[in-house]
């Protein structure tokens, strides 16, 4: 498996409407944290989030997070 781009090293912050949204996995995206299918020609697929209500999130940004899509503090390990 390939291993992921890194484009932030901490957590993205966001207040985001209920719905339906693609947490781009390979770091790759020019749309961060989100799937712009940058991914394509990887082994690396987008992660789907779906959010009931109006919320603010912590998105991985390093892209090793155990439970993506959320950051779970792994980025404090690649400091």
């Amino acid at each position: 498996m390939q291993e992921p781009e890194r484009p932030k090293t901490g957590p993205y912050a966001l207040e985001l409407d209920g719905g339906t949204y693609w947490w781009c996995a390979c770091g790759r995206s020019r749309n961060q944290p989100f799937c712009d299918g940058s991914h394509q020609g990887t082994d690396i697929e987008p992660v789907e989030l779906e959010l009931a209500a109006a919320q603010k999130v912590w998105l991985c940004g390093c892209k090793r997070s155990g439970d993506k899509p959320m950051c779970d503090g792994a980025h404090k390990q690649l400091i």
